[in-house]
C-alpha cells in the first residue's frame, strides 16, 4: 500500500481530496446499506408500541382540534379501541405504558378550548 501510495497510484481516484460521505463512521455494522437505503427513501420503522404511542398522541391534538365534539369523541373512541388491543395483547418490544384516554375528560376539554379561543366553528357542540 505504501509503494503503492507513493508511485501515485491512489492520487486519481474518485472521491480523493474530499470528506467522506455523511453517515460514513468507523465502526462496522452489517445493517449498514439497509440504513442508508431506509435514509435515502425516508422509511422509518417503530417498534408497534411506540408507533401507537406517536398515533395516539396525534390522535389527541386532532380531537382537541376537530371541528365537533361528536367528531372528537369518535376520533379517541377508535384510538382506545387500539390501546385496549395493545395492552391485552401485548406486541414485542418496549411496553405501551399508556392507558386509554377518558372520552368525557377530552369532550370537557374540547369545549373548555373552545370557549377560551373563542372558535365554536360550524357545527358548535355537535353531541
Amino acid at each position: 500500500m505504501r509503494d503503492a501510495e507513493r508511485a501515485g497510484e491512489f492520487a486519481q481516484l474518485p472521491g480523493a481530496g474530499k470528506p467522506l460521505p455523511s453517515g460514513s463512521d468507523t465502526t462496522y455494522d452489517e445493517l449498514w446499506w439497509i440504513k442508508q437505503k431506509m435514509a435515502r427513501e425516508g422509511i422509518s420503522v417503530l417498534p408497534p408500541t411506540l408507533a401507537l404511542r406517536k398515533e395516539a398522541e396525534d390522535a389527541l391534538a386532532a380531537a382537541y382540534s376537530a371541528p365537533s365534539e361528536r367528531i372528537a369523541r369518535q376520533i379517541i373512541t377508535e384510538v382506545n379501541v387500539k390501546i385496549r388491543d395493545m395492552m391485552f395483547k401485548p406486541p414485542p418490544g418496549p411496553p405501551l405504558g399508556m392507558k386509554p384516554y377518558d372520552v368525557e375528560e377530552v369532550a370537557r376539554e374540547w369545549r373548555e378550548r373552545r370557549a377560551v379561543d373563542g372558535s365554536g366553528g360550524p357545527g358548535g357542540s355537535d353531541v
